[in-house]
């Protein structure tokens, strides 16, 4: 099972976190559905990430890196593969365990055989959707099913089981002009096949304003004075 890990390192463009070669030998079925923060629990059928599933992420960066959290601050292994961008920092404030994320930044012409790679041996991949050609897409969707990983596409994905779909959000924090950026609020919508086709929502802060994403509160109730109800 260590094979497919340990040859990721002759390849071009690629980088591990340290140690990722260990997370081949951790046990696939300690469980079938990976925790995530309370707050994203409702927009998933399982309640969680469920292992063989693929799930397309659609419109923030930061919602896929928050879907990462608590799993790997609970042991397991993530690899992210065609995401030069992704910010360490940001992962790190949103609960990603850093040191159990492996990087992949540029896998150019071998993003199918990195991915295929990484499926044999980590518990997560996510992967920028732009990688794969549609049928490439299913190969690799069929190899996490069969492995037990669970796939995370950054993007659009043929045949992923659950979208979620981040809408545009508004910040807060510049007050009078100025100031700095604390909390975005967004609504993320979710949809799919199977157990996942009753569409499924939950209004978040994402970051929140200690950096990790929490349950938004209610809107305000705009109340209309006497006179804008008389006009």
């Amino acid at each position: 099972m260590t094979a497919p890990v340990a040859t990721l390192a002759a390849l071009p463009g690629v980088s591990t976190a340290s140690g990722v070669a260990a997370a081949a030998e951790h046990a696939r079925l300690t469980g079938r559905v990976l925790p995530v923060r309370p707050e994203l629990r409702r927009l998933l059928p399982s309640a969680g990430l469920r292992r063989g599933s693929t799930i397309a992420v659609r419109g923030s960066a930061s919602l896929l890196l928050a879907l990462l959290a608590e799993a790997t601050a609970t042991g397991s292994w993530a690899a992210a593969v065609g995401m030069p961008d992704l910010g360490l920092v940001a992962a790190a404030e949103l609960g990603v365990e850093v040191s159990r994320l492996a990087l992949v930044p540029r896998p150019g012409a071998e993003f199918t055989a990195v991915t295929a790679a990484l499926l044999d041996g980590v518990d997560v991949v996510a992967v920028a959707a732009r990688g794969a050609a549609p049928q490439d897409a299913r190969r690799l969707s069929a190899r996490a099913r069969h492995r037990g990983v669970v796939l995370l596409s950054l993007g659009p994905w043929p045949g992923a089981e659950v979208e979620l779909r981040c809408e545009a959000g508004r910040w807060t924090g510049l007050e009078g002009g100025h100031g700095y950026l604390r909390e975005r609020r967004v609504r993320v919508q979710g949809a799919g096949r199977g157990a996942a086709t009753r569409p499924r929502r939950a209004d978040l802060l994402l970051p929140g304003s200690a950096g990790a994403p929490a349950a938004a509160p209610p809107e305000p109730v705009r109340e209309l004075s006497l006179a804008q109800e008389a006009g």
